[in-house]
């Protein structure tokens, strides 16, 4: 095979295309398919269905970029990185007539007019034309009007003329050079320069205030606040940084989201968020790659500087790419990553309204991956406990099932055998308890413990599945609060799990929520012993008559100092004599 840049196609047995690459380097990028053994599963799988191949050599890097993205289109090769959103959008045309035309348009022909576009929200590509519209009297007919139509006398003025809509150019009542005025005008709303706009509809207006042209003034100050509200809505990011494309991505295992900006004098100018699927553990250099290219061939943006969150896997004659560490391109950076990230959580909800199983199933998957476990933990149970320096010791056990709480199944354990603050004692005894009685009533075991703790309490409940035999049955980990380390029986070393991995959202939920449930009922406890006085020790004695007590007598102390008939007067001799002889006793 060549030294050189191209594109190689790998097909299967039944002569189909599996998977389509490009190569800087096609003789050493092929080799590294079959010349060592690969981390990936799915690496591997495709090289096992790999039967035949053919390669297409181009004079860049650039044309194999291109060539690779058209031939995935065409092929949809089952190995291939997967875009789930290919549409195409609108664009804006300003025809090349003697009067032109302006109207919203699927089809970009080489017609000899501008195009403007596309626009990946229509809904903005239409306020756009209607601000044009609105002020300027542009034409909407299709007639060829040219100066023998004109001549000939072949035009005839219809209703939007009559309404003001229309200058009446069928007819010549306004000359081209003047239509072309507005025509210019219309160019700079088209490519985003508004400023220019209102600079010179300020000064017109006030030339003619001048001149006390009042009712044309008030015109022109109609159509300056159209534009400065058509302004307003445009999303302004950066005061100094002029034209620029940026790229931010955010991505989990499988779907990548790339969005992708245009950045003129300040203002965002075009904005689309693409939606990729891995089908080979493709870097995020990788996607970038990709999505630069789908950019390119869908808008046709030419690139010259440009933000990215991670050098390219592509190299571009004359382009500058910038990975901004601070500053105003670091806060473009940001504000791109935010719209990409809001495009997965949108795609996210949008799948669980569609398949609420597909997006529990995801969840289980991903914490079955990082976890290391053997099934999915569709049953978790998470415990906490809670003291204040060794007294009222309670602790929480939640419940969750296919990753959500279920609260019916939380339960509260006072503890019993433990004295002082021992969490790892108090977790033994928790965890003995909970587990001894679901093996006596024979009842549903969690595939998952959860321990709010690091070590020390992962290990005192791990001693206490193995006195119960339930080591091999139950996965059971910690989680360290720090640094929310995840800690597993056995290994010292504790994992890392991504901050925003699905896994980690799930733990940290079940710690909080253990966390909450063992407070609330901590609080409750102490509450009521600090509420509690002697009178509640006094049997025969109930709320009522203790209420009776406290409201003539205000305290305990003067009860105690009370005599017996002070106290029968109140509540009656025979309680008045359990009362007299509890706090007596006590004197």
């Amino acid at each position: 095979m060549p030294d050189t840049p191209g594109v190689y196609m790998y097909f299967n047995a039944e002569g189909r295309v599996i998977y389509v690459g490009k190569a800087k380097n096609l003789k050493r990028r092929v080799s590294s398919y079959f010349n060592r053994e690969h981390e990936s599963i799915r690496t591997r799988l495709l090289v096992r269905a790999i039967a035949d191949m053919n390669y297409i050599v181009v004079p860049t890097e650039e044309d194999a970029l291109n060539l690779e993205n058209s031939l995935i289109k065409e092929h949809q090769p089952r190995y291939n990185v997967l875009l789930k959103d290919d549409k195409s959008y609108p664009w804006i045309c300003v025809t090349n007539e003697m009067y032109p035309r302006v109207f919203l348009t699927y089809n970009k022909v080489k017609n000899g007019g501008r195009f403007y576009g596309p626009y990946t929200n229509t809904a903005v590509a239409r306020v756009t034309l209607d601000l044009i519209n609105r002020l300027y009297p542009v034409r909407t007919c299709r007639m060829a009007i040219t100066p023998e139509y004109i001549a000939a006398n072949r035009g005839r003025l219809c209703l939007e003329y009559h309404i003001k809509n229309c200058l009446g150019c069928c007819m010549g009542l306004v000359s081209a050079d003047e239509y072309q005025q507005y025509i210019s005008r219309i160019k700079q709303i088209l490519n985003g320069d508004t400023q220019e706009l209102m600079d010179y509809l300020v000064g017109e207006m006030q030339a003619l205030a001048a001149e006390l042209k009042f009712e044309q003034a008030q015109v022109l100050k109609e159509k300056y606040l159209l534009v400065e509200k058509y302004r307003a809505k445009s999303v302004i990011v950066s005061q100094t940084v002029s034209d620029i494309d940026v790229f931010g991505i955010d991505d989990d295992d499988r779907d990548v989201y790339i969005n992708y900006m245009h950045v003129r004098k300040g203002v965002v100018v075009r904005s689309l968020t693409l939606e990729y699927k891995r089908r080979l553990d493709e870097s995020q250099a990788e996607m970038l790659a990709y999505a630069m290219t789908e950019i390119s061939q869908q808008l046709g943006v030419k690139y010259r500087d440009v933000i990215v969150p991670v050098e390219p896997e592509i190299q571009l004659p004359d382009v500058i790419f910038y990975i901004p560490q601070r500053g105003d391109k670091k806060q473009l950076l940001d504000v791109s990553v935010r719209n990409a990230r809001q495009k997965k959580i949108d795609s996210l909800k949008q799948m669980e309204k569609k398949d609420p199983e597909q997006r529990v199933l995801r969840t289980l998957e991903r914490l079955k991956t990082d976890l290391r476990l053997s099934e999915l933990p569709r049953h978790i149970e998470c415990f906490d406990n809670s003291n204040t320096q060794g007294t009222d010791p309670v602790s929480a056990c939640v419940v969750f099932r296919n990753a959500r709480p279920s609260k019916r199944d939380y339960r509260h354990f006072i503890v019993k055998t433990v004295e002082g603050p021992n969490d790892f004692a108090t977790m033994q005894e928790v965890i003995t308890r909970r587990y001894s009685r679901m093996l006596e009533e024979e009842q549903e075991l969690p595939q998952l413990i959860v321990v709010d703790g690091g070590k020390g309490q992962l290990s005192a409940a791990v001693e206490v599945l193995d006195r119960l035999g339930l080591r091999g049955k139950i996965a059971i980990i910690g989680i360290a609060e720090r640094l929310e380390e995840i800690y597993f029986p056995g290994d010292s070393v504790p994992l890392y799990i991504n901050k925003n991995s699905e896994s980690l959202r799930v733990i940290q939920h079940l710690r909080d929520e253990a966390h909450r449930f063992g407070i609330t009922h901590h609080r409750k406890r102490r509450a009521k012993r600090q509420t509690r006085s002697e009178l509640d020790a006094i049997k025969g004695i109930g709320d009522k008559t203790k209420t009776a007590l406290l409201t003539h007598f205000k305290s305990v102390k003067r009860i105690r100092e009370a005599t017996l008939d002070q106290i029968a007067a109140v509540v009656g001799p025979a309680k008045a004599q359990l009362v007299y002889q509890a706090l007596t006793v006590k004197k």
